[in-house]
C-alpha cells in the first residue's frame, strides 16, 4: 500500500532532477538464484551523490548464511566465497539495519543491475528478520539499457540487440573491464554503468530513470 501511495504521489509533484537524489548502487552475491531457499551471503553498497560515485562512503558485508547447505562447489567458482571466510562473518541479522539505513531517506534510491531478483532476496531477508522495509524507489539499469535500445531502433533500421550481462553491456559500451561476481565490485560496476546510461539517454529528471 505504501510503494501504491508513493507512486501516487510521485506522479503529481514535480520530478526531481535526476542528480539530486543518492543513488544506492546494490549487489549481492548469494548462494543460488532463488530468492526462497538461497541465501545471501555478502552485501555490496556504492553511493551517488550529485552525479557522482563517492567510493569513500562504500559499503561491503559479508554475512553468515546460518548453514552452509547452499553453498554448493558450482556456487563457490561464481562468487569464490569459501565457508571459512564465512565462519566469522556477521548474521545477515546485523547487516541489515546496515543496509535500511542507506535506503531510508526521502531522498535515496535503490540502483540494481536486474533489480527484481535483488528485491526478492531482501524482501525475504527483511520479512525473515522482522526488520521493516522502506520500499525505496528503485532503478534498474537492465531497464535502461532496454529503453536505450528502443531509442536505437528510432534511430536505426535494424539494430544489433544491446546484451543485458553487467560484463557484456559495459564491454559493448567501451566502459573498462573490472572484477565480476564480487558484490561490492559489481556495485561499483552497476553504478558506473548506470552513469553511462543516464547520459546516452539524456535523461535529466528522476522520473525519466525509474
Amino acid at each position: 500500500m505504501r510503494a501504491v501511495l508513493q507512486r501516487l504521489l510521485d506522479r503529481f509533484r514535480p520530478a526531481p532532477w535526476w542528480n539530486e537524489p543518492v543513488y544506492w548502487s546494490l549487489d549481492l552475491e548469494t548462494t543460488g538464484l532463488d530468492p526462497k531457499s538461497d541465501r545471501i551471503l555478502s552485501v555490496g553498497m556504492v553511493p551517488i551523490r550529485h552525479g557522482a560515485i563517492t567510493w569513500g562512503d562504500r559499503f561491503y558485508s559479508l554475512t553468515h548464511p546460518g548453514s552452509f547447505e547452499g553453498l554448493t562447489r558450482e556456487a563457490i567458482t561464481v562468487h569464490h566465497i569459501l565457508p571459512e571466510e564465512l565462519e566469522q562473518a556477521p548474521p545477515l541479522g546485523t547487516v541489515l539495519p546496515e543496509i535500511a539505513e542507506r535506503l531510508a531517506g526521502d531522498d535515496s534510491v535503490l540502483l540494481a543491475h536486474h533489480a527484481p531478483l535483488d528485491l526478492a532476496f531482501l524482501q525475504r531477508a527483511f520479512r525473515g528478520a522482522k526488520h521493516p522495509w522502506s520500499q525505496p524507489r528503485v532503478v534498474d539499469t537492465r531497464l535502461l539499457i532496454s529503453r536505450l535500445e528502443q531509442r536505437r531502433h528510432r534511430l536505426e533500421p535494424y539494430p544489433s540487440p544491446l546484451p543485458r550481462a553487467l560484463s557484456e553491456i559495459r564491454a559493448h559500451l567501451e566502459l573498462p573491464a573490472c572484477e565480476y561476481h564480487h558484490a561490492l565490485s559489481d556495485a561499483l560496476a552497476t553504478a558506473e554503468l548506470f552513469l553511462a546510461l543516464r547520459e546516452r539517454l539524456a535523461a535529466t529528471t528522476l522520473r525519466q530513470l525509474t
